[in-house]
């Protein structure tokens, strides 16, 4: 069972996506630390002085802390963007690139044969130099 554990553990996807959830979670430390300490700081001066962090509502014994909500749907908005953005490059970059040709077909008995070919294995025509049909 340690065996089969440690060929888990060493696959290429496992250690991948352990790195990724450490940059993942460090990535969402820099953007809370963004949001509380320099985006709200500045919205909350933009709206007369408030101090978001602070807002809330008492119900009862319940304290309702709304201006932190707040600053986790900024949080949020922030990380699933640039997710979105990391998401699109990589499947931009998984387009492949259209392939030359590698055949063509004879002109005359209409077989597909090599590009580099000169003379038709097959009707044994042989082919002009220049473009060619490709399939």
């Amino acid at each position: 069972m340690l065996k089969e554990f440690k060929e888990f553990a060493m696959r290429g996807n496992v250690i991948d996506l352990a790195v990724a959830v450490i940059i993942g979670g460090a990535f969402g430390k820099i953007v809370t630390s963004l949001v509380n300490d320099v985006l709200m700081p500045l919205i909350g001066v933009a709206m007369g002085g408030v101090n978001f962090s602070e807002l809330s509502i008492v119900v009862g014994d319940a304290e309702i802390r709304w201006g932190a909500f707040v600053q986790s749907i900024i949080d949020f908005l922030i990380i699933a963007f640039v997710i979105f953005l990391l998401v699109r490059a990589l499947n931009r970059q998984k387009r492949e690139e259209p392939k030359a040709p590698t055949t063509k077909e004879c002109p005359y008995c209409f077989t597909t044969i090599p590009l580099k070919a000169s003379r038709c294995p097959n009707c044994t025509s042989e082919l002009q130099p220049g473009p060619a049909v490709a399939r």
